[in-house]
Parts: C-alpha cells; structure tokens; sequence
C-alpha cells in the first residue's frame, strides 16, 4: 500500500510539468526568402501595433553559440530586455532578431581557436558574408515599411553579433541613429566612415576569456582620435558575458531610442 501511495504521489507531482502548455513567444516566426536563400528571424511588433503609424526599429544580432536554423536559439540572450512589460509600454518598437546559418558568421572574419582569447582576422574587403547581406536585404525591406521611423533604426548585438553590429556600422553608415556593440570586435581603420555620425556605447568584460578587451579598447580609441566620443563601460572581473550586465543597464534603452538620425 505505501509503495503504491509513493507512487501516486510521484505520478501526482509530475502531472502539472506536462501538462502545463508554454506561453507563446511574443516574437513572431518568420522568414526573409532571397533568391535560393533563407533567412530566419523572429519579430516583436509593439503592444497595440498600429500600421499607420510609425515605429522605431531595433536589429538585434545574435552570438555565434546561437547559430542554427531553428529559429529559436536567438532569443537566448537580450530577448527578454523588448519583452518587459515596463520596457514595452516605455518605448515601443519592433525588433527583429535573425539567426546566422550554423557554417556563417555576421562578420567577414577569420577565427582562430587554437587558444584564447580566439584570434580574429577581419577581411571586409571580401564583402559580407551570406548571413549578413541577407540581415542587410532584410533591413532594405523594412526600412522601406511604412510605419517603420527611418529616422530611429538601432542595431546592436553581442559576441559575434557584435563584430557584426560594427561591420554593419561601416557598411551602412547612412541607415543607422544610434549602436550598441557588446562584447565584440571590428577593424579600427575602417571607423572614419561613422565615427561621430553614429552614437555608440560600446561594452566589454575585462577578463573576456573569448573576445579580448582589446578590440573594443582599440575600436574606442579608433574612435577617439576619428573626433568621436562614444560611450565605453568595461566591467571589472566579468568574463565573456558582459551582455548580462549591459541589459541591466537602467540607463541602456533611454539612452539608445533617445537618438535620431534627424538630430545630427
């Protein structure tokens, strides 16, 4: 009787696990089809989204530990900042979030593993990779929307997504109001096409065991000596996750939607 009691009560307390259906994301499942290739993407639309208005927009790039194509593992990380309910009310906006095919970086870089912190060679001269023209064509597409602000499109990204949000930055100097590079890494000769046309709040950790504080310390100084002034925030004793403290940051998105292109 006991064992068939201890039983129950095991078959009991597993029940609610199974059965309890998730909450469906409030990002959208989508796909930006260009030609032979496709690139998934999730979107958030703001509460109440209004077509005949007009929106700011976010492009968040993911890190490369989230490459794939289950259009999914992108929201590991920064997701949740868009969805807070006080964050949503407070500055509407639509963001999108691509995924990098697992064999493509954002960035046109070569990698070297064979220790760390990984070494990076940046080759920009080779054009974009497959995954970030595909970023560039999808971004072409809404900047023409009519209700996105062309005035208030934002990118930022981590790791990876970083060094992307950077090439993008040299890329697309014209499109964006205003960058958020964490955690990443670019090429310090390329930053006269944006330096002081684009505000930045770069961050780092100062024990990255995987990006070196290097890059951003030389992307910064780059900047410096271009007449920029960006933000830089370099954390003391944190590793290779500094976008945890990033998007702890009160002041990050006040910061981030109070640019425009139109007030430069």
């Amino acid at each position: 009787m006991m064992r068939c009691l201890c039983l129950f009560l095991i078959l009991l307390a597993a029940a609610p696990f199974q059965g309890v259906a998730q909450m469906p994301s409030p990002y959208s499942r989508e796909a930006f089809v260009q030609g032979t290739d496709t690139l998934p993407y999730r979107k958030l639309l703001p509460e109440g989204f209004d077509a005949t208005r007009k929106y700011p927009l976010i492009l968040f790039l993911h890190g490369g530990g989230e490459r794939g194509s289950d259009n999914e593992k992108q929201l590991t990380h920064g997701s949740g900042l868009f969805t807070s309910p006080v964050n949503r009310g407070a500055f509407p906006a639509i963001v999108l979030a691509p995924q990098c095919a697992a064999s493509d970086y954002w960035a046109q870089v070569d990698l070297d593993r064979s220790s760390y912190p990984i070494g990076l060679e940046f080759h920009y001269e080779k054009g974009p990779t497959r995954s970030l023209g595909l970023v560039m064509d999808l971004l072409e597409q809404y900047r023409k929307a009519p209700y996105v602000d062309a005035d208030r499109i934002y990118v930022m990204g981590l790791s990876m997504g970083g060094m992307g949000t950077f090439e993008l930055l040299h890329r697309l100097p014209g499109v964006f109001a205003a960058a958020i590079p964490i955690c990443g890494a670019g090429v310090p000769e390329t930053v006269g096409g944006y330096a002081g046309k684009i505000p930045l709040w770069i961050f780092h950790g100062a024990v990255d065991q995987v990006i070196a504080p290097e890059h951003s310390l030389d992307m910064v100084q780059a900047l410096f000596d271009a007449g920029a002034r960006p933000g830089f925030t370099l954390y003391d004793r944190v590793n290779h996750n500094s976008w945890d403290y990033a998007f702890a940051e009160p002041e990050l998105l006040p910061w981030l939607f109070s640019h425009r292109k139109a007030d430069r």
